[in-house]
């Protein structure tokens, strides 16, 4: 058995979880934050056998597309702000972080 943690852009959130329902896996949600940009972000546990892992991987993948965004910088805390430019810059967001883990027992009570 695998434990799946998915950490999705809030955007394709709702795609995800229809798609999971659908496959029939079973998923719980967490609201979660970005660090770097401070943006919302959702984050799926997810159990499966084994033998879906590869399908459940895809399943993300085809819910959880990467895009390009334009952001404002954050400005500096302290420190130097001479160098600080405030020009918005393009970052690449979405698509999936994913991190698959073995699990040694499950219980469900």
């Amino acid at each position: 058995m695998k434990l799946i943690l998915a950490v999705v852009q809030d955007k394709d959130s709702n795609r995800l979880s229809e798609a999971l329902v659908k496959a029939n896996f079973k998923a719980t949600k967490l609201a979660s934050t970005g660090g770097f940009l401070r943006s919302g972000n959702t984050t799926f546990l997810i159990g499966t056998e084994n033998n879906r892992v590869l399908e459940l991987l895809n399943l993300i993948k085809e819910n959880c597309q990467s895009r390009q965004q334009m952001v404002a910088p954050i400005s500096p805390m302290g420190g130097n702000a001479d160098s600080y430019i405030p020009h918005p810059v393009e970052v690449e967001v979405g698509g999936a972080t994913v991190f698959v883990l073995s699990v040694d027992a499950f219980k469900q009570f």
